[in-house]
């Protein structure tokens, strides 16, 4: 009788998930937006401060950039600063030559955050009652002598 012949793979080592999801085409739309992610990242510097927490890039569209603001206000603003916008573009090696702006509906969720949130101090009454809490956890350990 002859031996089976093993089908088994050699053990190999986990992709890490990053890796694992980025290895196939499946991956481009997560490219893509990292690819955008970084462009935001190199653009946000060249636009006036006040604009810098209120818009972000959402799409390079062929010659387009688009810009994704929270209202109304911010949108005008944008508008003007288009030429600044297209030359710092063009600068990192895009060839657009149209700045397009949308308001968005919710507000943004931008990663770089320059309004940090403000962290709130935890109340005396908050303070007392984990500090009670703890005690209970310390009294049901049994003691030894």
């Amino acid at each position: 009788m002859s031996e089976p012949k093993s089908s088994a793979r050699p053990p190999s080592a986990p992709k890490p998930a990053l890796e694992a999801v980025m290895a196939d085409k499946t991956g481009n739309p997560l490219r893509r937006a990292l690819w955008l992610d970084a462009l935001d990242r190199q653009l946000r510097p060249h636009l006036p401060p006040a604009l810098r927490s209120r818009c972000r890039l959402a799409n390079v569209d062929g010659e387009h950039l688009v810009f994704l603001v929270d209202s109304p206000v911010w949108h005008a603003k944008v508008r003007l600063a288009e030429n600044q916008l297209l030359d710092a573009a063009r600068s990192i090696g895009l060839k657009v030559t149209k700045v397009t702006v949308k308001t968005a509906t919710a507000p943004l969720h931008s990663p770089v955050q320059t309004d940090q949130r403000r962290s709130h101090a935890v109340s005396a009454a908050t303070h007392r009652g984990l500090r009670d809490a703890l005690a209970c956890f310390q009294d049901d350990e049994p003691q030894r002598s």
